[in-house]
């Protein structure tokens, strides 16, 4: 399935049904009173979040939605049938923008989470309500109202706990498919991951937890350059990152700090993000080796450092059993949406 996390779209909400215009007309009653029924209201478009979808591809489709419009009254004070609401599925984590007013219209987080993004017209009124003491007979009525009209940008913030980040060919897509049921593409140079990647790794409880493995970044993505600054938005919620060092890099020292300063740059907290740093690849290096960068890294971080091999599985379980820890002490994190504008 094609990746999209981005669309725009229009949305209309459906017309008010008009008022009319009546008169009771009832055997011995040859001038009855105004008896016009009011429109009903026009439907809205209603976003619904849902965990079934994992990305924006419909919407490369389809980018005009409209709501039913309301029926026009009927006589005997008679008011007319509501229009249908326009019902839309969007992924858990879609951020939904008006590009007219340049503001945020909601954060779609939670299941089943709705927002109404056009609302329906309200119905015009019927004659009957314009009876008065000046005018017993009043032969007019209010048309319906147009529904609301907006342009939309749909932006997807995937909703993970953990994120994977790591130079290109760091080892991410290797780790996420040897803890979960993921199956990336992996193969042997720079960016196999075109697109992220989620896998649940299951807790010993046996409850769920969603990872992220995002394309590797290169310097200067925060500017634009490479893949991975397209999916850094994908690693914002998330509560912990683990970052993936390879061994077998010519200067994993230089590629550690290369993406220390890619968060730094994109901002957004994710520089303050908690961090498990990993030496990975460790099958393909000897202990000497390994030591050496130990000690190399120890003058530049202060972080505790595991070491793991994703393809042997070698220090997997204490990896996993430290994600537990850290995220059973880690508060959840709240992300302040962005203006598109700014």
């Amino acid at each position: 399935m094609q990746f999209i996390d981005r669309a725009e779209i229009e949305v209309e909400g459906g017309k008010g049904g008009d008022g009319i215009v009546a008169f009771r007309r009832e055997k011995y009653v040859p001038a009855g009173g105004p008896a016009g029924g009011n429109g009903g209201k026009g439907g809205s478009v209603i976003f619904v979040a849902t965990q079934n979808l994992q990305t924006l591809l419909d919407f490369q489709y389809s980018r005009y939605f409209k709501a039913d419009d309301g029926k026009r009254g009927g006589p005997n004070n008679c008011t007319g049938a509501n229009g249908s609401d326009r019902i839309i599925k969007v992924p858990r984590g879609t951020v939904v923008y008006d590009l007219d007013s340049e503001e945020i219209i909601g954060d779609l987080v939670t299941p089943e989470q709705t927002l109404i993004v056009a609302a329906g017209g309200k119905g015009g009124l019927g004659n009957r309500h314009f009876l008065s003491n000046n005018n017993r007979a009043p032969e007019y009525a209010l048309p319906g109202l147009d529904g609301e009209k907006r342009h939309l940008r749909l932006e997807l913030k995937l909703l993970a706990e953990v994120g994977l980040i790591g130079l290109p060919n760091a080892g991410k897509s290797t780790l996420i498919s040897a803890v979960s049921s993921a199956r990336p593409k992996i193969a042997d140079y720079p960016f196999t991951t075109l697109i992220p990647n989620l896998g649940v790794v299951r807790k010993p409880t046996g409850d769920g937890t969603v990872f992220a493995d995002i394309p590797g970044l290169i310097e200067g993505a925060h500017r634009g350059i490479g893949l991975g600054h397209e999916f850094l938005r994908h690693i914002e919620r998330t509560r912990l990152l683990i970052h993936l060092v390879s061994l077998t890099s010519e200067d994993p020292i230089a590629d550690y700090q290369i993406i220390q300063g890619e968060l730094a740059a994109y901002g957004r907290g994710l520089e303050k993000r908690s961090q498990i740093l990993v030496f990975n690849k460790i099958d393909a290096v000897d202990e000497e080796t390994i030591d050496n960068y130990q000690k190399q890294f120890a003058k530049i971080t202060n972080a505790e450092i595991l070491t793991i091999s994703a393809v042997t599985g070698a220090g997997l379980t204490t990896l996993l059993a430290k994600v537990w820890q850290q995220l059973e002490q880690l508060e959840r994190v709240e992300v302040e949406t962005p203006s598109l504008f700014s």
